[in-house]
């Protein structure tokens, strides 16, 4: 083999396709545009999801759902998770320390999930209404 006689496999290159370049070329007149109409014209297209005047399927679809901005900064902790910390007061701070809420949360909420054999002092952390018993009948309050 020589440098000067390597090529290109058999059909790996072809000529670029040269429009609007005269009646033999076979893509002459209307440059395989086809006749009149938008699409024929120079410059002439719509934006993507236009349907030609008719109302697009975005806006006919009924809006659905929600989704809450404030979601991210609201918390969940277990109760099997509060029987675990080694403090008896618990509050926002010592979730975030011990890693059991995220550094950004700012609410945090005891749901009834597990058991709790102690008892535990809740500090502006709330609970819910099963969660509230547990913790009141292992001799824990929520302030």
């Amino acid at each position: 083999m020589l440098l000067n006689t390597i090529q290109p496999g058999d059909g790996a290159k072809h000529a670029k396709r040269r429009v609007g370049r005269g009646i033999g070329s076979g893509l002459g007149k209307t440059a395989g545009r086809g006749h009149k109409g938008q699409k024929s014209r120079a410059g002439g297209f719509h934006k993507v999801g236009f349907e030609g005047g008719q109302m697009p399927l975005q806006r006919r679809l009924p809006k659905r759902g929600f989704k809450s901005l404030t979601a991210r900064f609201n918390a969940e902790v277990r109760l099997s998770e509060l029987n675990l910390l080694p403090v008896d007061e618990i509050d926002l701070l010592s979730l975030k320390q011990a890693g059991l809420v995220a550094a950004q949360a700012l609410v945090a909420k005891v749901v009834l999930s597990g058991k709790i054999e102690r008892a535990v002092k809740l500090r502006g952390i709330a609970a819910t209404a099963g969660a509230r018993a547990a913790i009141e009948a292992a001799g824990g309050s929520i302030e």
